[in-house]
Order: structure tokens, then C-alpha cells, then sequence
């Protein structure tokens, strides 16, 4: 199962919807969207994931739900991403099944252990430095906490992609990429940009993903 090396999240704004969000985004050539929604009702979630839904499909574009593997079972997203509140990996997976994507959140080499016994698909791994766009932030990685973490999981073989999250510049990529880090998680640098799909690019060219 291939994983995307940028995953692009979309976030809570005044002004723009997720679906909107996600269309810049794909503009740029994201072919990895995750639909970040919170405090929402069900039905209300459904109803912006069925819009950011259609503008991935438009993209072929594959479409990861936060936290709510319920939803993403309903309207097929291509998988979920669970934090370390959200329902356990192994419980997702009873209720998916083989085929869905799974992602699971770490902070620290425990975590990583973990979601690497409950085979989920990839780690987001993170804070890399403070962000505004998470509540309840776990302690930061930083660069060489990265560097200690990844040395840790080659020595003892956990080889699930881990993408680092959390305040990630486009700067960052090259470093964080030579840290053994397999790709990087963005939301606001992207959300909040003049040109969203530009600073799109520019990660997927980093990351040595431009579509052709």
C-alpha cells in the first residue's frame, strides 16, 4: 500500500470551506488529502466530507478522515487517521478491514511500538515545533529528537512510514527528510497561504513527488 510522502490537512477557517481547501491543494498536486474536522455533528461532518470527497474524486485524490473511522467506513473514504484518544488502531481495523488506510499519532518510541503492533499503515509522528493548529499539544520533537527516534526504529526493525507533523516549513523538508523521516504532514502553511497550490508544489518538489 503506497503512502503519500506529503499529507495535506485541511483545517477549521472562517473564510474557506475544507472542500475549497482541498481543491487548491489538489490544484498544486496533492494526491493525499485528510480531512480535519472538529466539534462537529455527525451529519454536518458527513456533509463536508461528501464535498471534499467529490473535489478528491475529481483529482484522484485519496481522501484520509480524522478521528472517525465510523464516517469513513459510510461514504468509502480511502482510510482514517486516529489520534491517541480516537478509537484504538486494532478496533479500526475490525471495523474497515484490510483495505482501508489506517494512521495512527506518536510522540514518543512507546508510541511508535504500539501502532507498529496494532499495524496501522503509517505514523504521523510529531510536534517537529510548536503549532497554533493543535489543542493539547504533545511535548516537541524537535530536528534531533527526530534523528534519535529514527535511529531507534531502524534498531529495532519498525520500518512503517513515519511523517513528521506539526509547524513543518517548507525549509524543513531536506532535514527532516535526511532525519529518516519518510515524508511530512502540512495544514496551515498551505491553508494560509497567498498561493496555496504554489507552496504545494514546492513541498511535492522537495519531496521529489511532482506529478508529471
Amino acid at each position: 500500500m503506497e503512502i503519500a510522502r506529503l499529507h495535506y490537512i485541511t483545517q477549521d477557517l472562517p473564510d474557506i470551506s475544507h472542500w475549497e481547501q482541498a481543491g487548491r491543494a489538489c490544484r498544486g498536486g496533492a494526491d493525499w488529502v485528510q480531512l480535519r474536522v472538529k466539534n462537529k455533528s455527525y451529519e454536518d461532518w458527513k456533509a463536508i466530507a461528501l464535498k471534499t470527497q467529490e473535489v478528491c474524486k475529481q483529482f484522484q485524490t485519496r481522501l484520509i478522515l480524522n478521528d472517525n473511522a465510523a464516517l469513513a467506513k459510510e461514504i468509502e473514504a480511502d482510510g482514517v487517521h486516529l489520534g491517541k484518544t480516537d478509537l484504538s488502531p486494532v478496533e479500526a481495523r475490525k471495523l474497515l478491514g484490510d483495505t482501508f488506510i489506517i494512521g495512527g499519532t506518536a510522540n514518543t518510541l512507546d508510541d511508535i511500538r504500539t501502532l507498529h503492533e496494532a499495524k496501522v499503515n503509517y505514523i504521523g509522528c510529531g510536534p517537529y515545533r510548536f503549532t497554533k493548529t493543535k489543542e493539547n499539544l504533545s511535548p516537541i520533537i524537535g530536528l534531533e529528537g527526530y534523528r534519535i527516534l529514527m535511529k531507534q526504529c531502524q534498531a529495532e526493525g519498525l520500518k512503517l512510514p513515519v511523517v513528521g507533523i506539526g509547524g513543518v516549513l517548507l525549509a524543513d523538508v531536506p532535514l527532516l527528510l535526511q532525519a529518516g523521516l519518510y515524508g511530512v504532514a502540512v495544514s496551515s502553511v498551505i491553508n494560509l497561504a497567498e498561493n496555496p497550490s504554489w507552496v504545494t508544489s514546492g513541498f511535492l518538489e522537495e519531496l521529489s513527488l511532482v506529478r508529471p
